[in-house]
């Protein structure tokens, strides 16, 4: 009797685990969620243009995973991708230390369980980060990094949304080419300045050789550690070599602290062109006030282009909810918000979940892309979008004025750079 009874509580016990494990099964079968880590610099010097690339994948996620039909956005008008995924976003910051940014890329993959990664803004945290995905073969989407080298490992699951400092520097001297030839611009040679990273050494030698191959003299080359507290040192360098333009690569604070040590020194070059670094944050030109006019640099996205992208300013005004103070994309952070559009377009194709499916399917194809100039994507081997462009844009009364491609422009640039003591 006591036997029968035993036996009958031991298989009451055992039917009551097998419906609960069947009901908890039955939970995460359920469950439609596609987790992507963010990488991003929250913190450290260039923490608020970090935060800004967070944001643009977050109004990127909340057009995908809701319905919009207002939008005209591939995707806008479902609820998520294959029949109701929603992507969830796991945030991680790196600093803009590499090393961080390794570690963070193991942590989000290893114990937050994330599919793939968006990132890192700077390209020196961006270069391991990826690495490590590469290894786990595990996709990542890189938005604005800008270095050339990035797209010239033949990964198979890196993807990069912006043009390379490569395109850039062909610009640059594309641009002074004009110039000279419509405007008389008498420019002869070139420095460079830039900050000591794989971004900043990257576009430093992407800049000498398109300035060297367009005959022009390279006369000063000048790094600087990022973070610096004065660039006294390195401006006068320049001021010393008096090059009649100037190609920079200085991002966030560096860039603001470069600009007034100019005016301190009353130098300016005829042409300052830039790479993605200060010069298209909205914050830090607001900040400079009418010290940032009459610079100049490689534009992906202002506001100022809404003609040329109209699909942009009701998707922008999600974004601005999401940053404080509210701003509205610039030319980095809309990339960063591309690449989960394009990310969400290739899964919803491929009709999977495989990340070397997903990754063979972005590589095939081409994407519609109303949030890039071009407005399609489509990769190269190696993961660079050979649709990426930008424009070159002049800041004048505290506006992105377009100068260059001729046929682009909305307004004729100002050669030479007012000087300090005229404005």
């Amino acid at each position: 009797m006591k036997k029968s009874l035993f036996s009958k509580g031991l298989l009451l016990v055992l039917t009551a685990f097998l419906v609960v494990g069947a009901i908890s099964g039955a939970a995460v079968a359920e469950e439609k969620v596609i987790k992507i880590g963010t990488l991003f610099p929250l913190t450290g010097p260039v923490a608020l243009a970090g935060q800004r690339c967070r944001a643009a994948v977050e109004t990127a996620a909340e057009v995908i995973n809701n319905a919009h039909p207002e939008l005209q956005v591939p995707l806008a008008a479902q609820e998520g991708v294959l029949d109701g995924y929603k992507f969830v976003l796991v945030h991680a910051d790196h600093q803009g230390k590499p090393d961080v940014a390794k570690s963070e890329a193991e942590r989000l993959f290893d114990q937050e369980k994330v599919w793939g990664i968006i990132g890192c803004y700077n390209s020196a945290a961006t270069k391991p980060a990826s690495f490590v995905a590469e290894l786990k073969q595990r996709v990542f989407m890189c938005g604005c990094s800008s270095s050339g080298a990035l797209t010239e490992r033949d990964f198979k699951y890196f993807f990069r949304m912006a043009p390379t400092d490569k395109t850039e520097s062909l610009e640059f001297v594309e641009f002074i080419e004009w110039a000279n030839e419509h405007k008389g611009s008498d420019i002869k040679t070139v420095g460079l300045i830039y900050e000591n990273t794989e971004f900043g050494k990257h576009a430093a030698e992407e800049g000498r050789m398109a300035a060297e191959a367009g005959g022009f003299k390279v006369v000063a080359d000048v790094a600087f550690n990022p973070g610096a507290t004065n660039l006294n040192s390195e401006v006068q360098t320049l001021k010393a070599a008096n090059p009649d333009a100037v190609f920079g690569a200085c991002l966030g604070g560096d860039y603001t602290l470069w600009v007034r040590t100019m005016k301190q020194m009353d130098w300016l070059p005829k042409v300052a062109l830039n790479y993605c670094t200060g010069y298209q944050d909205p914050i830090i030109v607001g900040q400079l006030g009418d010290d940032a006019n009459y610079f100049m640099g490689g534009t992906g996205y202002a506001p100022e282009f809404a003609e040329l992208m109209p699909a942009v300013a009701a998707v922008e005004e999600i974004y601005k909810t999401k940053t404080d103070p509210s701003v509205p994309f610039d030319s980095d952070s809309i990339q960063e918000a591309v690449a989960l559009l394009v990310l969400a377009q290739a899964i919803e194709k491929s009709g999977s979940l495989d990340p070397t499916v997903v990754a063979e399917t972005l590589h095939a194809n081409e994407w519609e892309s109303p949030l890039s100039m071009g407005g399609k994507v489509a990769f190269a081997p190696g993961g660079q979008n050979i649709k990426a462009m930008s424009m070159l844009t002049q800041l004048q009364g505290g506006e992105y004025k377009r100068i260059y491609p001729v046929d682009l422009a909305d307004t004729e640039p100002v050669i030479p750079m007012v000087p300090w003591k005229d404005r």
